[in-house]
């Protein structure tokens, strides 16, 4: 007799295990010979169905056409080149057609019960957090917002990015200090930040503006992913894959709405972050000074350059995500799965790039902010400020904070992947 573990190598284990049931009926949970024939022979007849269901010619075998569009109405597009590689990978007959023989002989190195099972790996891989969250939404099938997984998948999104920001707030504080007090007179270092920041107000002024800034995960999250997908409705989307351009358009535009709402939260993160020690009594005190002193439009200061940002950061991060993803999946893997350090990889280069990008507007965004902190003009326009940044410092005065920024990139996506799966699976949602 066999047991599922004993097939592991060979067969794919989770469809197996569903199959078991209903193979075996006196429910041992244990497989004999007769019983393990029944599930090859189910096995082949679910394979006949999927060829039948791809051959639109009803010729008993699928070409590479068939092929290349079946994977494409799955939201998986290939060119007609490489569905020509796969066929001949699995063709034993040389006609660059597959029948259902072909496909039940190719040894691949996991058969799936389901095709679109091969694309939810490469699923929910953009939800790492690290601190800047500016990232095209994440994707869900209708099948996951049905079952509830959708919600648990962004509140495991949540947490790691609560998380990871309080690890590497001190980094992110450091950064704000940098950007907005740097220069050339006073050229601030990593070190010498932290060590004045912590004769300042002790250590735990370290954390100063972590507070609201984990606060504004939620809202943040929440907003963007119902923008997204109300705007993937009005695009017509609802029941397909976005392509690269379309997830560009809507996840820009569904940042820009939650950016909008939670805008305010960002001014007071940043003030908090400068603040002196016994300055605001909490983030109440700060916002009902802020509204005396400056007005309701101290909320909203640097909004121009922050929505801006919004477009090279999500677009690059994007492109170079996809690009580096489908790259790595042509040239050396022989599977449809990327692997995790892979998929990890990829997001962190491609986060970076976007930061780099973005980073000049993300600059003079933090310095407009605390424009009443620093003693400068409450009516500098971003233009007048990003030509007195370069006339002043030169083009490097733009990056200042970069260093400190880009240490945090590394530790905060490891911590969100361990925290994200963690959360995950005290959630009940299976990892694939």
């Amino acid at each position: 007799t066999l047991a599922p573990s004993h097939l592991d190598r060979t067969f794919p284990l989770e469809p197996f295990s569903r199959t078991l049931k209903k193979s075996e009926p006196d429910g041992d949970g244990q497989l004999d010979f007769e019983e393990f024939v029944h599930y090859l022979q189910d096995y082949e007849k679910d394979l006949k169905l999927v060829v039948k269901s791809v051959d639109k010619r009803n010729a008993d075998g699928i070409n590479s056409n068939e092929f290349a569009k079946s994977l494409c109405d799955l939201g998986v597009r290939v060119s007609l080149k490489d569905a020509e590689k796969v066929l001949q990978s699995m063709d034993k007959n040389g006609m660059i057609t597959i029948n259902s023989k072909d496909w039940n002989n190719y040894s691949t190195v996991e058969k799936t019960e389901n095709i679109p099972e091969i694309i939810l790996y490469w699923k929910h891989s953009t939800i790492f957090d690290v601190g800047e969250n500016l990232m095209v939404p994440d994707e869900f099938s209708a099948e996951e917002k049905q079952t509830g997984m959708w919600w648990r998948h962004l509140v495991s999104g949540g947490g790691a990015g609560a998380v990871s920001r309080t690890c590497t707030a001190p980094l992110d504080r450091l950064k704000v200090m940098m950007q907005v007090y740097g220069s050339r007179t006073n050229n601030m270092c990593i070190m010498s930040g932290l060590m004045q920041m912590v004769r300042d107000g002790g250590v735990r002024s370290l954390w100063r503006g972590n507070g609201i800034n984990i606060f504004k995960i939620a809202p943040e999250l929440a907003l963007k992913f119902t923008a997204y997908e109300q705007i993937k409705r009005a695009m017509g989307s609802n029941n397909q894959t976005l392509s690269i351009l379309e997830r560009f358009a809507a996840g820009s535009l569904a940042g820009v709405i939650a950016q909008s709402t939670i805008y305010p939260m960002e001014v007071l993160k940043t003030r908090l972050a400068l603040r002196k020690t016994g300055q605001y009594a909490g983030v109440m005190d700060c916002a009902k000074m802020m509204f005396r002193k400056e007005g309701l439009r101290a909320f909203y200061k640097g909004y121009v350059p922050n929505m801006l940002g919004i477009i090279p950061y999500a677009g690059i991060d994007l492109a170079v995500y996809e690009t580096l993803k489908n790259t790595y999946l042509q040239r050396y893997s022989t599977s449809t799965d990327p692997g995790v350090g892979v998929l990890l990889a990829c997001g962190t280069i491609s986060s970076t790039c976007g930061q780099l990008a973005s980073y000049p507007l993300a600059l003079i965004r933090t310095r407009m902010q605390a424009q009443a902190v620093t003693g400068g003009s409450n009516h500098v326009t971003m233009s007048g400020l990003f030509r007195h940044i370069v006339h002043t410092e030169g083009l490097t005065g733009l990056y200042r904070g970069l260093a400190p920024n880009f240490l945090k990139v590394i530790p905060a996506v490891s911590i969100s992947y361990v925290v994200y799966e963690r959360i995950k699976t005290q959630l009940g949602v299976t990892s694939r």
